[in-house]
């Protein structure tokens, strides 16, 4: 493991895509004990604008290596589209370099398990970047439901849509840059952890939009069955307009939240909760959900404690998105090996840092085009 210099965690951020300039980069300055280091691209432009921007040094994938060794980085934020997670990360784990990985955490279950073996091989820390894991109203909705105040919960549902520009990446890539990891990583990671419960089912069915030229199906939409009869649905796609939101339903009331998963300075995740003909609306306000959890991360590194959405906390949406696809491709339900839920997630997690202003963005294909 690496030997961190006074008390600011040296990020460098692996792929300058538009997460990484409009959120994670702007975000980092929001914290106090975080700063930026370095920018590893291929593109030139994005080296010269980025780097004068935050006054970092930039270079090629062809010397990403050597940064690792260099001593003037401990951690790497790794946002590289969702193929190349494996390949940006396991070095970095091996050399003994913390890792804040965006989700989905890889392509594979085979490829989740090779960035645990690194990250035990090199002593270094990996997190997967669920940013909403740090976020005030996600966690008040998580706390609700433990205390009951819905009664247990037994259904879920949720869309989560927008129209993605035809020529960004997700759209180019197949079924693991496409909608359900895309996307549907954020309804299935919150229903476990608002069931507090793992799925052991998954059905899946999709479809493509007309005038649409999307390298994978545009629009899903996914069952997951949990112990004790309790069902989960969700609609993700590409070709819709913006919109987010879930609701469960338990044995003595409803909540419902909306939005749930965006971030930006405008967003504030807001929910409503109704028991007994009485509705409860909290809307804690918009916070710096990047900084927020770069901010957490950073805290595990300098304090030494294991971050809570660790890599088996990928590991878990992982194997669900594989079983997606499995059951999309053979049209049949399949089943997932019963795990008992990890109760880890705690109220000091939470982070309400001031939100940072989006920067323009340079040389990408935006999401929205």
């Amino acid at each position: 493991m690496s030997s961190v210099k006074g008390d600011r965690i040296r990020y460098a951020v692996v792929s300058g895509g538009e997460i990484s300039q409009g959120a994670f980069m702007p975000g980092v300055a929001s914290t106090t004990n975080s700063e930026l280091a370095a920018l590893v691209t291929g593109d030139s432009e994005k080296a010269r604008v980025l780097g004068e921007r935050y006054g970092i040094t930039t270079c090629g994938y062809e010397d990403y290596e050597a940064l690792l060794h260099s001593g003037d980085i401990d951690a790497v934020y790794v946002a590289s589209p969702n193929f190349r997670h494996r390949e940006h990360t396991v070095p970095a784990l091996q050399a003994g370099i913390h890792v804040l990985l965006e989700k989905p955490m890889a392509t594979s279950i085979e490829d989740c398990e090779a960035m645990l073996a690194a990250a035990e091989q090199g002593g270094a820390k990996l997190m997967i970047a669920y940013r909403l894991h740090h976020e005030p109203g996600t966690l008040d909705m998580i706390e609700r439901l433990r205390q009951g105040d819905i009664g247990q919960p037994r259904t879920f549902s949720s869309h989560f849509l927008q129209n993605l520009n035809q020529r960004n990446h997700r759209a180019l890539n197949g079924y693991w840059a496409g909608p359900v990891p895309d996307m549907g990583t954020y309804p299935i990671n919150a229903v476990r952890h608002l069931f507090a419960s793992e799925p052991i089912e998954v059905s899946a069915m999709a479809d493509n939009t007309p005038g649409r030229d999307y390298d994978c199906h545009d629009t899903w939409s996914v069952t997951m069955r949990f112990p004790e009869g309790r069902m989960a649905q969700f609609i993700v796609g590409y070709a819709a307009s913006v919109f987010n939101q879930f609701s469960v339903v338990g044995t003595k009331g409803q909540l419902q939240a909306s939005p749930c998963y965006f971030f930006g300075p405008g967003v504030s995740i807001t929910h409503s909760l109704t028991r007994d003909n009485t509705t409860t609306t909290v809307a804690p306000g918009a916070v710096e959900q990047f900084g927020g959890q770069t901010d957490y991360f950073s805290d595990c590194i300098l304090n030494d404690r294991a971050p809570e959405a660790d890599g088996i906390e990928g590991l878990r949406d992982v194997r669900i998105l594989a079983a997606i696809e499995r059951a999309m491709e053979t049209g049949q339900p399949q089943s997932l090996e019963p795990l008992a839920y990890r109760d880890r997630i705690r109220s000091d997690q939470v982070r309400r840092l001031p939100p940072a202003i989006p920067p323009r963005v340079v040389s990408v294909e935006t999401i929205s085009g």
